[in-house]
């Protein structure tokens, strides 16, 4: 019999791709070090540029990928590039020593310049902070072959000319326009892009304490690349004895929890109906307070959303800070983390709040004791929103005496990646499918689509995929999902772990109740099918305040008609 063969898909290829780099990640983690660049690094090197992720762009080609390239480094420690060794470790007390933490402009994380070759990451996120680092560097280290190969003379230890002209720049106190221009001429050459292009890059690196970055980054991405072949001293990832111990253990979260709960019971809150909300740190505060606080803006502004621009924009910290003035006087508890997962926090109680001056039509008259509890968390990465939520809607333990909490609903809002629509745009999950895995995670969600009607953007109902990582989104995987009966609408890395954990409370573990309500509402920040479209190409600026606060309206609206049973 004729056994009838049939070639993979892209999608298929993909997939195996990332399969591999999951599991390779594991392993190297198990192991305790590896050198990227050498054998135990190849396989995460060859997936890599087998997946080609879009947000790497042309990582798979010669030319230098310019904007991977600034999405990496905005979520790595600023001076990485300069650094043989980089050791991932866990919350080992570096902050009672002399270093000073370096915190990467996109990701809140504490990293510390050991010595000129060291680098030290704090991972207190969980796996996602690794897969995503790990990730971030490999991509790293390919750009960094290309600078060698293109600068490097075959069979010999001399380089260029134009990268001695980029040595001799850089060595430098201080150069001229002139003299920068002309370098940047031999960088363009090097990296295969339009001098347009690596000018344009330059003035996104530029600081006024370091006008030449970018220069340096490719200068030292070159030079050590240069050195494992010419002097053999070869790059290293190192993952510490403690990091190995501790992770998968909920150490930080539970400390999370604990912190949250300890404030409620001091507060009187602890047994009073709960509502989650993971959002960010101004959405709730504003919609509740900033008419208040801002009568005079207030009145001024043709709609709230054109309120809400104002407060977003940067240049606006005295009116944010009128907004949390009023919040804190009546009824809001900011509690900042100490735990090391980098998610502060707040609460509201809704019984103190002056109903009459917001867009809701409460009942204040209601009992105290039935009046919700809004407990507002700051975005978790990943993994993380299993550990954090698991632990919280834990009892509390107190004297040995245990206090289970009336949690009402869940409510998740969040930013996503979407498969059709644009930036902006709302995703409304039906159900999550966490990627690599035959696990998914149907609910039923509080929000439809219905309740967005109206407002001038698109809305999308359907299933999304949980993602090992942003820095993995691949199109053919993507146009699988979207195109099959999955019938997925976007892609997000929190929603299966939240899911996850409030399933095992709610319906086995029986800590919370077993009809607590869902609701999840995201918008886009991108749409990863779509070229020039990916997260890589810039943030949503004031195009996702509309969203945000359209769907923390909602998320309120719907927590308020909730009602004790």
């Amino acid at each position: 019999m004729k056994i009838m063969t049939k070639g993979r898909t892209r999608a298929q290829i993909s997939t195996a791709a990332i399969e591999r780099m999951y599991i390779t990640m594991r392993h190297l983690f198990n192991r305790g070090f590896y050198k990227p660049m050498g054998v135990s690094g190849e396989t995460l090197r060859e997936a890599l540029l087998e997946l080609r992720p879009e947000i790497y762009g042309s990582i798979a080609e010669e030319k230098t990928e310019l904007n991977g390239l600034t999405y990496v480094l905005e979520r790595l420690p600023e001076g990485i590039e300069e650094c043989v060794y980089i050791n991932l470790t866990s919350e080992e007390g570096y902050d009672k020593a002399h270093f000073e933490p370096i915190i990467p402009e996109k990701r809140r994380r504490n990293c510390y310049r050991i010595d000129q070759e060291q680098m030290n990451i704090e991972i207190t996120r969980g796996r996602s902070e690794i897969y995503d680092i790990l990730t971030h560097l490999t991509f790293l280290y390919v750009e960094s072959e290309k600078i060698r190969s293109k600068v490097l003379i075959p069979h010999s230890k001399k380089v260029i000319r134009p990268w001695e002209k980029i040595e001799e720049a850089i060595s430098k106190t201080k150069i001229s326009v002139k003299e920068r221009e002309t370098t940047l001429v031999y960088v363009a050459n090097i990296l295969g892009r339009s001098f347009d292009e690596i000018y344009e890059t330059h003035q996104k690196f530029a600081t006024d304490k370091n006008p030449d970055k970018f220069i340096k980054i490719v200068y030292w991405l070159g030079k050590l690349a240069i050195n494992e072949v010419v002097t053999g001293k070869k790059r290293a990832i190192s993952f510490s004895p403690l990091l190995r111990e501790r992770l998968g253990h909920h150490i930080h979260g539970e400390i999370w929890a604990n912190d949250i709960k300890k404030v409620l019971q001091e507060n009187q809150l602890l047994q009073r109906p709960i509502h989650i909300i993971s959002a960010n740190m101004h959405s709730v505060m504003n919609t509740l307070y900033a008419s208040k606080a801002l009568p005079t803006e207030s009145k001024k502004a043709n709609n709230l959303y054109e309120l809400y621009e104002q407060l977003s924009a940067p240049g606006n910290k005295t009116m944010r800070n009128k907004v949390e003035k009023v919040a804190l006087k009546e009824g809001m508890i900011y509690i900042p983390d100490h735990s090391g997962t980098n998610i502060n926090v707040q609460i509201f109680d809704t019984a103190k709040v002056d109903w009459p001056k917001t867009q809701f039509a409460i009942d204040a008259k209601q009992k105290e004791e039935d009046m919700p509890v809004l407990f507002v968390m700051d975005y978790a990465f990943g993994e993380q929103a299993y550990e954090t939520i698991d632990e919280f809607l834990k009892p509390y333990k107190e004297d040995q005496e245990k206090t289970y909490l009336d949690v009402v609903s869940v409510n998740i809002m969040g930013k996503a990646g979407i498969l059709e629509g644009g930036k902006g745009d709302l995703m409304i999950p039906s159900a999550h499918i966490y990627e690599g895995t035959a696990d998914n995670y149907p609910f039923k969600n509080e929000l439809c689509a219905k309740d967005f009607e109206g407002e001038g953007l698109q809305v999308f109902e359907g299933a999304m995929i949980s993602v090992l990582g942003t820095s993995l989104q691949n199109k053919d995987i993507l146009r699988f999902f979207y195109e099959s009966t999955w019938n997925v609408i976007g892609l997000e890395m929190e929603g299966a772990h939240y899911q996850k954990a409030v399933q095992s409370a709610s319906k086995i573990r029986k800590s919370i109740r077993e009809d607590v309500k869902v609701s999840y509402a995201y918008y886009a920040s991108d749409n990863p099918l779509e070229t020039g479209s990916t997260l890589a190409s810039g943030g949503l600026g004031i195009t996702g305040v509309k969203p945000t606060y359209l769907i923390t309206d909602r998320i309120l609206k719907q927590i308020f008609n909730v009602q004790k049973t």
